[in-house]
């Protein structure tokens, strides 16, 4: 193939890319409620979580390489047990995609519950 040949293949390819249709291709939905999001007219909003094992108090502990190897044969121990802690039982990190009408739900109960009200007298 000659040179103008791949140019005419590139040109067509970003003319592809650069079209309405061609930008289409991903489409995003919301992980609530399923509604399609439009990502030209719609606001997308996107929610990490990040779930990890507390160590408290074992801050120290994980410095000093001598007690990390005293808690890896612990762990390998649990494991010979029948106690197995997998990757997902020390961390775990999660992604969804939200709509408007979502996210101001997901931000008013972060949890899926209302959060405790104080009733409080009138001094």
């Amino acid at each position: 193939m000659n040179r103008s040949g791949l140019y005419h293949a590139s040109r067509k390819a970003d003319a592809f890319n650069n079209t309405s249709w061609g930008r289409a291709m991903i489409q995003y939905s919301c992980d609530l409620c399923s509604r399609p999001i439009d990502s030209e007219d719609d606001i997308r909003y996107v929610v990490k979580i990040e779930v990890y094992a507390a160590l408290d108090g074992q801050s120290e502990v994980l410095d000093d390489e001598r007690d990390g190897l005293e808690q890896l044969q612990e762990m390998l121990q649990r494991m010979d047990e029948g106690q197995c802690v997998t990757d997902e039982d020390v961390y775990q990190q999660l992604r969804f995609d939200l709509c408007p009408e979502c996210r101001k739900k997901f931000v008013k109960h972060p949890l899926g519950r209302a959060t405790k009200q104080f009733d409080f007298s009138q001094n």
